[in-house]
C-alpha cells in the first residue's frame, strides 16, 4: 500500500465522497489532514448565501483524516494568511507518506507542504484555476512569473478539465506532468433510480403552481453578482410563455433586489437555499438547468444535473462548458452576459420540448465520463509507473 497525505483546507461535499473511494483502493492508503482546524466542523456563516450553512450529508466518514491546528487570527479559505499550522510538517513526516497531494496553494500552509517536501517525495497538485477571464496586462503578467515559481515545487498537477490543463501549461507544467482527472460529483446520489425522487418533485412543482407538463428551466446557487441571475431574468422574461416556469433556488446578496424588481412575474418562483439531501429532488423538479455565471472556475452543478439526467444551458465562461456540453446533444452554450444569445438558446429548448427525452439521456451518457473512479485510477497509475 501506497501511502497518499492529501492537504485540504476542511470537509466539502465534493471531496468526502472521493476519499471515501480512495480510501477502497488496494493500491492506496490515504489520509486526509484538514488544515482550518477543527472548529470548521461548527456551523459557519456563508456570505455567499448569507446565511448559517451545515451541511445534512456525512463528510467524514469512511475514510482517514486529522485537523491540523490553525492558528491563523482570522481563520479561513479566503486569504492567504487564514491558514497557518507550525505544526503540519512534523505531523505528515510522522506519517511518513510515499507522496503528498495538496490542495490549492494560495494558503500559508499550503505552499509551505509544498516547499518543504520537493525533492523529498513526490508532491502532487489539485487546483482548478482557469484562463478564461484572464486579462493581458501588467497585473496578469506580474502574477504568471509568481505562479510559474509556484509550480515548480510541484511535480504532477491532476488537472480537472480542458481549460484547467491549458492554465497549467501556460504556467509552466509539462505534459508529462499533467494528468486527466475531470471534475466530478457522486453521480450515483443525484441520479433518479427507479423514479425515487418523482413524487416529491411533482409535490415540489404542485407547491409552486407548475403544471405537470409546463417546462421548467432551474438555476440553484448563491445569489451573487458574478452567477449573472439578473440577466437570466431578462432573458426568462423574453421567452413570454406562460407554460415555461423558471426557479432560482438560493440566498444572497443580491436576493432582496431580484425579488422586488421581478415581483409581478408569476412563473418566475424563488426558493431558499437547499441542503444537500434535497437538491436530488429540486433537480427532477426541472428539464433544463441553467448556469449563468460570468466567471467559474467549472460549476460542480453541472455535473449534479447531468447525474440528474437533466439537459443543461451553460455560460461559455464556465470551466465546465467546453468538457461537458455539446451543443444541440446535451444542452446548449451561450455568451456570458448576452441576453439575445440566453434568450435564443432558452427557445432553442421552448421550440423543440421533444428534444429533451434525448437531451436528458446523452447528459447521462456523457456524465458517465466524469466520476471519483477515474480519479483513484489516476492515482494508481501514477504510483503503479512510478518508483515511489
Amino acid at each position: 500500500m501506497k501511502k497518499l497525505a492529501i492537504i485540504t483546507t476542511h470537509p466539502i461535499q465534493y471531496n468526502a465522497p472521493f476519499f471515501k473511494l480512495l480510501n477502497e483502493s488496494k493500491i492506496v492508503r490515504p489520509k486526509v489532514f484538514y488544515t482550518w482546524g477543527e472548529t470548521v466542523t461548527e456551523s459557519k456563516f456563508d456570505p455567499g448565501f448569507q446565511k448559517e450553512i451545515n451541511w445534512d450529508i456525512p463528510l467524514l466518514d469512511g475514510y482517514e483524516y486529522e485537523f491540523v491546528e490553525n492558528t491563523a487570527k482570522d481563520k479561513g479559505s479566503h486569504h492567504y494568511m487564514g491558514i497557518v499550522n507550525p505544526g503540519i510538517v512534523r505531523k505528515i513526516e510522522s506519517w511518513a507518506p510515499d507522496a503528498v497531494l495538496v490542495y490549492g496553494w494560495n494558503f500559508k500552509s499550503h505552499l509551505k507542504v509544498m516547499r518543504h517536501f520537493k525533492r523529498k517525495i513526490p508532491v502532487w497538485f489539485r487546483g482548478d484555476s482557469i484562463l478564461l477571464n484572464e486579462k493581458n496586462d501588467l497585473r496578469s503578467f506580474l502574477k504568471n512569473i509568481l505562479l510559474r515559481w509556484v509550480y515548480k515545487h510541484i511535480d504532477i498537477a491532476f488537472y480537472t478539465g480542458t481549460h484547467n490543463k491549458i492554465y497549467f501549461e501556460k504556467n509552466g507544467l509539462q505534459p508529462h506532468q499533467l494528468i486527466r482527472a475531470f471534475h466530478a460529483v457522486d453521480n450515483v446520489r443525484f441520479q433518479n433510480t427507479e423514479s425515487r425522487f418523482t413524487e416529491a418533485a411533482l409535490l415540489m412543482k404542485d407547491e409552486l403552481g407548475i403544471g405537470v407538463n409546463d417546462l421548467v428551466f432551474l438555476y440553484a446557487g448563491k445569489l451573487i453578482p458574478t452567477k449573472d441571475i439578473g440577466n437570466l431574468i431578462r432573458s426568462f422574461k423574453n421567452v413570454n410563455n406562460k407554460n415555461v416556469h423558471l426557479i432560482i433556488v438560493g440566498n444572497g446578496p443580491e436576493e432582496h433586489k431580484l425579488k422586488k424588481d421581478n415581483k409581478h412575474l408569476k412563473n418566475l418562483h424563488f426558493l431558499d437555499f437547499q441542503n444537500q439531501a434535497v437538491m436530488p429532488v429540486v433537480y427532477q423538479a426541472c428539464d433544463v438547468f441553467v448556469l449563468p455565471s460570468v466567471g467559474e472556475t467549472w460549476g460542480l452543478s453541472v455535473n449534479e444535473a447531468m447525474a440528474a439526467g437533466k439537459a443543461v444551458l451553460v455560460s461559455d465562461k464556465c470551466g465546465a462548458s467546453i468538457d461537458m456540453v455539446t451543443d444541440g446533444e446535451n444542452g446548449y452554450v451561450f455568451k456570458a452576459g448576452n441576453v439575445e444569445d440566453i434568450t435564443f438558446k432558452m427557445m432553442k429548448f421552448v421550440e423543440a420540448k421533444e428534444n429533451l427525452k434525448i437531451m436528458r439521456a446523452n447528459s447521462l451518457k456523457k456524465i458517465r465520463q466524469f466520476t471519483f473512479d477515474s480519479f483513484v485510477v489516476a492515482i494508481e497509475n501514477v504510483f503503479r509507473k512510478s518508483n515511489v
